[in-house]
């Protein structure tokens, strides 16, 4: 096992990917993407996108990190569609019906609605362009957006987010803007467990966690496990957080 320290929206992260992961489907998907940014002569955008839960940013700076350290591959450069959360005093005034209940939809952040779909899509445009732009980051500390919080400048971009291929209205036109594709799977159970501990690892008690969970996560797990658009490369992660290589579910 290779193992991957690193710090993730506050909570400290200690992945592990096996030496089969990283020399069977890593390594040559960044050899891919290194030979199609070369022919192409040109930027080259990627989406990732899994459900909450899945370790997708843990999984998009691993590879940011293969990418650098490995001779011959173009180092790619990683950023989230996070950063594109509604502003917090939008959601609180906003509301939305969710089991017959009118409720605020700050209590549902996370869920698509709760992005701004509008700015994320011509700031993707603007990426797929090759400009060299601000991307806008969230902090958790502050419960908002930060704008322009990184620069993007590399010849590959992977971003990654739940929705990016949701295949729901507006959404669905994302991928247009996308030279290459990737979507990660897991089992639905699997996913529910790991999001109730890493929110008691941010001092949540875990009554407290499985009901946020069980309310908020759990819908977007579930939709982004059903409508997430056909992928050019569709990989599952399992319980022992190894990846597979399989075809995309139809």
């Amino acid at each position: 096992m290779i193992s991957y320290p690193i710090r993730i929206n506050g909570v400290d992260v200690h992945a592990q990917y096996t030496e089969q992961a990283v020399r069977a489907i890593f390594l040559p998907l960044l050899q891919r993407l290194t030979d199609m940014q070369k022919e192409k002569n040109r930027r080259i955008l990627v989406f990732l996108a899994a459900p909450p839960g899945a370790g997708k940013s843990t999984l998009v700076s691993f590879l940011e990190h293969l990418s650098r350290e490995r001779e011959g591959l173009c180092p790619l450069q990683g950023i989230g569609m996070d950063g594109f959360h509604r502003r917090q005093s939008d959601l609180l005034r906003a509301t939305t019906l969710r089991d017959g209940k009118r409720i605020s939809l700050v209590e549902i952040k996370g869920a698509p609605m709760t992005f701004d779909l509008p700015h994320l899509t011509d700031r993707i445009r603007e990426i797929a362009s090759g400009a060299v732009c601000g991307w806008p980051v969230y902090d958790r500390l502050l419960h908002n957006p930060v704008e322009d919080a990184v620069q993007v400048r590399a010849k590959i971009v992977l971003l990654e987010g739940n929705y990016l291929l949701l295949q729901e209205e507006g959404w669905d036109r994302l991928s247009e803007y996308a030279d290459y594709t990737i979507s990660v799977h897991a089992d639905e159970a699997m996913l529910r467990t790991r999001l109730i501990e890493r929110r008691i690892q941010t001092g949540v008690a875990r009554d407290a966690a499985v009901r946020f969970v069980d309310f908020s996560d759990m819908p977007n797990v579930r939709l982004c496990l059903k409508k997430t658009k056909p992928v050019d490369l569709c990989l599952r992660i399992d319980e022992n957080n190894d990846y597979h290589v399989e075809p995309a579910p139809v």
